[in-house]
């Protein structure tokens, strides 16, 4: 009571004998709920539960259905026949022994025994004549009742009408049959990943005894960084020192101090080469990038000697990523308010992108590596075609907050995400066409309140886009659509204790036995 949430699970005999099947948002707080009998679904449509609930100032009807390809037919799965409405004894009897059962009755439309109570309120229960088999049984008396609507007429998404399996969203790529589509029309589209499951590896696999660990890193860095072999972690001790530990040997570290690179300044962000797994690339905030190439079998001994330094930029740098088609090519942003390129064969500075007034919070290139994509705190949007031009190709509007944003390429590098902050400090994602900005987002989805900017990561088989925040527990878990409502919720994951960083590694990490995607 005093909840907005319905949770629906399913009871088994077996383990696991409570497994969720969906929770739906009511629009009103629950004062109380009552479920509707049986006899009164309308069985039809492969209604399977109805609940009324109590609102402050309204009694509304909650349906859950199941979708079946054919509603023209009986559904014998799903409605067993239900108890009836005849006494099995009276009161003597029962004193005297009688045990007998209620007769039970079909609740097929055809087969329905005369003597069903009816209600003006609840739908499908009013003065149609029973017996008959058409398919729109419960749905003829919506324009009769007071006010009250009939279930196929549940149609606001808002409202709470929740469908019980995968039912083909938007972008699942099958073709749906009519009844299908009218049921989705019902329902709302609905993702074919909402039943993601995250959970916690065993302890066999965490790298545990972590000491010493700089959790001060800018926004605009992710925290640390790893890729399929090793992570990279900043510590706090001076000089800028990095941890680089092998994913390979799992476990406790050793109380002793373990090698590290001396980078020499305070780390801003750093970075692996995703074609080189043993070069880290490191931005410090005396304005240079340091390359550091780690040995086979990984860190014996202290690294204090660079591969290569890259010097051109006048202030602290923001954040550098590394080309995904070409090698040895880096983007890197600074407090000078330029993205400058870099050849790493050179060594040299090749292009320097103009056109920021302020802080830079994100860049990303697209996944064909033809454009970059960068979004700052003067509430700008800018795309950029570095080939081409060192001055951006178009700008559109931005989150209005300015206290973070990241940005990140999804739907085939068609559409931009973008993570950010209203004027009121509400988190949201915001959706955009990366080939018309200057028309603003197609969708804005505001998810809480929170101090840290979200960190959007998209993968790209599914389209699922996961979205944390440094300090949060939770894990949003969104399905990103080019069409609407372009945001489909899946199941979210809560962690037992506030993370300070979150990656995650290449996709040839998962264990696709397992169904393992992330």
């Amino acid at each position: 009571q005093g909840e907005n949430l319905l949770y629906c699970f399913e009871v088994a005999p077996t383990q696991p004998a409570l497994t969720q099947v969906t929770q739906c948002r009511t629009e009103g707080s629950t004062r109380g709920l009552a479920a509707v009998p049986r006899l009164a679904l309308d069985v039809m449509a492969c209604e399977v539960l109805r609940v009324l609930q109590l609102t402050d100032t309204a009694l509304v009807p909650l349906s859950y259905l199941v979708p079946r390809k054919s509603v023209q037919e009986f559904h014998e799965d799903l409605f067993p026949d239900c108890t009836g409405m005849l006494p099995a004894t009276d009161a003597q009897g029962w004193w005297a022994g009688d045990s007998q059962q209620v007769g039970r009755v079909s609740l097929h439309p055809a087969r329905r025994p005369t003597e069903t109570f009816t209600s003006p309120i609840i739908a499908g229960t009013g003065p149609t004549n029973t017996g008959h088999t058409d398919a729109n049984t419960g749905h003829t008396d919506a324009d009769q009742t007071s006010g009250y609507s009939s279930p196929s007429s549940l149609a606001s998404p808002s409202s709470a009408a929740t469908s019980l399996s995968a039912s083909t969203g938007p972008s699942s790529g099958f073709a749906s049959s009519p009844s299908q589509k009218s049921l989705q029309s019902i329902l709302g589209p609905s993702s074919r990943f909402r039943h993601t499951q995250g959970r916690v590896l065993h302890r066999d696999h965490h790298l545990t005894n972590l000491r010493g660990l700089s959790l001060t890193t800018p926004g605009e860095c992710d925290g640390f960084c790893a890729n399929h072999q090793r992570a990279a972690l900043p510590l706090l001790s001076t000089g800028g020192q990095i941890a680089v530990l092998e994913l390979s040997k799992p476990g406790r570290l050793p109380d002793a101090a373990v090698p590290t690179i001396q980078n020499g300044a305070a780390v801003a962000d750093l970075t692996w080469d995703p074609f080189d797994p043993w070069r880290l690339a490191v931005a410090g905030e005396d304005a240079r990038i340091r390359l550091w190439r780690i040995p086979e079998g990984g860190l014996q001994e202290t690294l204090q000697e660079p591969e290569a330094i890259l010097q051109g930029h006048t202030e602290k740098i923001y954040s550098i990523r590394f080309h995904p088609m070409a090698s040895d090519l880096l983007v890197s942003s600074s407090y000078d308010m330029t993205v400058r390129i870099w050849e790493l064969s050179t060594r040299q500075e090749v292009l320097c992108l103009q056109g920021h007034t302020d802080q830079i919070f994100s860049m990303a290139w697209s996944p064909d590596g033809k454009k970059l994509a960068t979004v700052s705190k003067d509430g700008r949007i800018r795309l950029y075609e570095p080939r081409h031009s060192s001055q951006p190709q178009q700008e559109g509007p931005g989150p209005e907050g300015g206290r973070g944003a990241r940005l990140v390429w999804v739907c085939g590098g068609d559409y931009l995400l973008v993570s950010g902050f209203d004027s009121r400090s509400e988190r949201r994602i915001l959706l955009y066409r990366a080939q018309a900005l200057p028309e603003g987002p197609l969708s804005v989805l505001g998810l809480d309140v929170a101090p840290s900017t979200l960190l959007p990561f998209y993968d790209e088989d599914t389209s699922v886009i996961f979205l944390t925040g440094k300090g949060d527990t939770r894990v949003f878990l969104y399905e990103v659509t080019p069409e609407p409502p372009y945001f489909l919720e899946c199941n979210s994951f809560t962690s037992n204790e506030p993370h300070k960083g979150f990656i995650f590694l290449p996709k040839t990490a998962c264990e696709v036995r397992e169904v393992e995607f992330a």
